[in-house]
């Protein structure tokens, strides 16, 4: 067992493990420290500074995303030194960010807007020039809107760290900093497996997607949890819903077995529910090929008579079952075992890889 620890955060007796980051125990403890860079599925990166705590005895600040907790450590969350140094933060990456949040799609969910509020920032003290690039919207699924880009990294490492594919890198330096991909090549032609992880951790609307694009703004929307349908790993989603229609998809990154992640036919493969070409009731088909709405026991009953015709006539391996990756382990093994017990037939496949 690790090791547990006593420390102070902001007066509080608090208790965490030997290894854990003065961020994580802070957050187990119900203190809020601000953060931009960071994200749980991620190893810290400690870029955005907005995380500096005063620990007593340290020679300098220390951000709490990267620095572990010691024996009996005193922690400081807020005074005005830390004040003052987040809010010049904020400030100067809003000198260089539209200031368009009526009309911007992650407004009400922006980390950059929710922190400019909190500290009290209007406007940016800083002035100079301003970045202004096209919008990259040359995918059915992802938009990118690179002025919007805060350079927290967030992005270019959950796809390195987390997904594997490392789509993303930062191309040029300084001012000319931007995230791009391989030769600023389109999404489509890269590695991109569109999982949408990217769209995922952004803090502001970098990154955002299409397929929500002005569906509604989060306070309008009502979230429900509940399990991805596509395969047995059994992902929590939260639906987002508008006039009983789902208009976004995500993952909270606190629940579930996926803890905040999905492939592309989760986060966005559900525009299935409203599709008008959807079955909703079983249909078998008539002597004059015409499909017609059945009751669950008539279309049981025909498929047993058929397959009962069918191995009668041509044998057992005249037989294939396809089966599901939605359904769980026990459900596929009940599946693949009728197949070989009760028609008499090997031939069983499935659809995972589709």
């Amino acid at each position: 067992m690790p090791e547990e620890l006593r420390v102070t955060i902001d007066g509080k007796r608090c208790s965490g493990r030997r290894g854990q980051t003065i961020l994580e125990v802070a957050e187990e403890n119900g203190i809020w420290i601000p953060t931009l860079c960071y994200d749980p599925r991620m190893a810290p990166y400690g870029a955005c500074r907005l995380c500096l705590v005063e620990v007593e005895g340290a020679r300098a600040l220390m951000p709490a995303c990267h620095a572990e907790i010691t024996p009996d450590m005193v922690v400081r969350t807020e005074n005005k030194r830390i004040n003052s140094i987040r809010r010049t933060v904020i400030e100067l990456l809003l000198s260089d960010h539209p200031v368009d949040c009526m009309t911007c799609e992650s407004a009400g969910s922006c980390r950059l807007q929710d922190l400019a509020y909190n500290y009290g920032v209007k406007e940016s003290s800083f002035k100079g020039e301003t970045h202004s690039y096209h919008l990259l919207d040359d995918n059915p699924l992802i938009e990118r809107d690179l002025d919007k880009c805060i350079l927290c990294g967030r992005c270019v490492r959950i796809c390195e760290e987390v997904v594997g594919a490392g789509v993303y890198g930062f191309v040029a330096r300084g001012f000319d900093s931007i995230v791009s991909t391989p030769y600023d090549h389109p999404l489509e032609e890269s590695p991109c497996l569109f999982c949408g992880q990217c769209v995922s951790t952004c803090p502001v609307g970098a990154l955002t997607s299409k397929l929500s694009k002005g569906k509604g703004r989060p306070w309008e929307l009502k979230q429900t949890d509940t399990v991805c349908p596509y395969c047995g790993v059994g992902c929590t989603l939260t639906l987002w819903t508008r006039d009983n229609e789902v208009v976004n998809v995500t993952a909270p990154v606190d629940k579930g077995v996926n803890r905040g992640n999905l492939c592309i036919k989760g986060r966005f493969g559900w525009q299935y529910i409203s599709s008008s070409e959807r079955l909703k009731y079983p249909m078998i088909r008539g002597k004059d090929g015409k499909l017609r709405k059945a009751t669950w026991e008539k279309a049981i009953s025909t498929v047993a008579e058929r397959l009962t015709e069918i191995v009668k006539e041509n044998g057992p391996d005249a037989v294939c079952g396809l089966a599901s990756a939605r359904c769980t382990n026990e459900e596929n093994y009940l599946f693949q075992k009728f197949m070989r017990a009760v028609v008499g037939t090997n031939n069983v496949d499935h659809c995972a890889r589709l």
